[in-house]
């Protein structure tokens, strides 16, 4: 990391930016293209979990270990200043690589299901069945990450996130 002094490596820490992202980007490569898209998501006990349709261009690119790369961030605002150059921006981001693969067990599904739901507050299960017969669920297994936090006083901060 090009700037160590904000690097942050207390795992509680990066959980915390964790709970506090509101959308995971998710990178792959198919046939040498590059394709990200955005999430919502739930974490749980090392792994990052994601639900869509039963088909479509995110799971024909999984595979057996195919690797990915997905971001998070929480905590943005734009830092505004008198030049044009002297702006910034104050953020906590969390950039990882691991493996996708479809979730086919139908416990983890449910307990997946369970991780998304209370990421955003919502009531878990139980899930209709006709419903999950039309979800997929895919797990990121984290393989390594990095996370950083740039953050002013909270008074010099325009907030953009919400």
């Amino acid at each position: 990391m090009r700037r160590g002094e904000q690097e942050i490596t207390d795992q509680s820490e990066i959980e915390s930016i964790i709970s506090r992202a509101q959308v995971c980007r998710i990178a792959f490569l198919s046939q040498g293209e590059p394709y990200i898209v955005p999430v919502c998501f739930g974490y749980r006990q090392g792994a990052f979990y994601f639900h869509c349709a039963p088909e479509g261009r995110k799971l024909d690119m999984l595979g057996p270990g195919v690797k990915v790369c997905f971001e998070l961030e929480a905590d943005v605002a734009v830092l505004e200043a008198k030049s044009a150059c002297a702006w910034g921006m104050a953020y906590s981001s969390v950039i990882g690589w691991g493996s996708a693969s479809r979730v086919s067990d139908e416990s983890e599904r449910s307990a997946a299901l369970d991780a998304i739901m209370s990421h955003y507050g919502g009531q878990s299960g139980p899930y209709n069945q006709k419903t999950l017969g039309r979800t997929a669920v895919v797990r990121i297994d984290i393989e390594s990450l990095s996370c950083k936090s740039s953050q002013p006083p909270p008074q010099t901060a325009t907030r953009t996130d919400g």
